[in-house]
């Protein structure tokens, strides 16, 4: 089966999205011919201009299937298509918008709401990453909830860290966030005064983002405990991959956070409230005290959130929608 990916090559980090190419290669593993069609550039007249490269390219090349990657990707695709089947994955803030605070969605974000409603009846599956986001999908009939997966050959549990590699001390405690400090649905700010309320000197924030994904397993590995702030998400990556790597962690109930971690001891679900932040912040550095590491990493083999079986989801989709 030959299965062409469109989706955003905006990235100034990557030529394609780390989440994106991992699925890639998961299919890859399971004998699947993957290529790629980024699009570069911003704006109508860039779109416009993928739909005649993405013409092109399908007049030389025959697939299966194209699965795009987001709305504005799944439009290049379906007006480019001929007759190749289209499969289009909801991403988060094309769906619901994006969030600049609790319940408070931008403005211009509308926009692709409205355009991922237009869109639904001309693809022949949607796969949404979430429960939240699958209430935005009204042709339920060809609706999937398919998490992304994680590859656990990268995000592998290594009980003595990383610490002297990264230049962290072995005598603090870390929290680790992962993401834009500046972006305002990441919620760092919350991160920032739970820490502040805890008023211990040996535990340290530490924000990473942008970097590759051996780098972050190497951190996750390291710290003491994750926190996820965000206020929404569709289905955070960083929440798996913190599972697989067995690392103690406070989330707030964004996307499907809570879902994901289920009742595992040293994870909990807390609120955007600083001081109830603080609290469960507390309660994790406490459980890696006295219990090391969690078994996130067996609970996400039990829910088939591994990229292999993911990628055996994905393939059951695509030969679903063949003739």
């Amino acid at each position: 089966m030959k299965v062409l990916f469109v989706c955003s090559g905006n990235s100034p980090y990557f030529p394609i999205s780390p989440f994106t190419k991992a699925q890639g290669e998961s299919l890859v593993e399971k004998g699947i011919e993957v290529d790629y069609f980024p699009i570069k550039g911003k704006g109508i007249s860039s779109y416009l201009k993928h739909i005649f490269m993405l013409r092109k390219l399908l007049r030389q090349k025959k697939y299966d299937v194209i699965h795009a990657h987001y709305t504005l990707s799944g439009w290049v695709a379906v007006l480019a298509r001929f007759k190749t089947p289209v499969i289009l994955s909801l991403m988060g803030d094309d769906a619901q918008g994006a969030f600049k605070g609790k319940n408070k969605i931008a403005f211009k974000s509308r926009f692709f709401i409205w355009m991922t409603y237009c869109i639904q009846p001309f693809v022949k599956a949607i796969i949404s990453k979430s429960a939240g986001i699958e209430k935005t999908v009204y042709r339920k009939k060809i609706s999937h909830i398919v998490p992304n997966g994680v590859k656990m050959d990268k995000f592998i549990n290594c009980k003595n860290g990383f610490r002297d590699e990264l230049g962290l001390s072995k005598d603090k405690k870390y929290i680790l966030f992962l993401g834009s400090s500046t972006d305002l649905n990441k919620n760092f700010i919350l991160a920032k005064e739970a820490v502040k309320i805890l008023n211990d000197n040996d535990v340290n924030l530490i924000n990473i983002y942008k970097e590759s994904s051996e780098t972050v397993a190497k951190y996750l590995n390291s710290a003491d405990v994750f926190v996820l702030c965000s206020f929404a998400e569709g289905s955070a990556n960083v929440v798996k991959e913190a599972m697989a790597c067995n690392c103690p962690m406070v989330v707030t109930n964004a996307g499907d956070a809570a879902w994901v971690i289920g009742d595992e001891p040293g994870c909990y679900v807390s609120e955007h409230a600083p001081e109830k932040f603080a609290a469960d912040l507390s309660k994790a550095l406490n459980f890696g005290m006295k219990n090391g590491r969690t078994k996130g990493r067996e609970r996400i083999f039990k829910m088939g959130l591994d990229a292999g079986s993911i990628a055996n989801k994905l393939i059951d989709i695509y030969t679903e929608i063949l003739p």
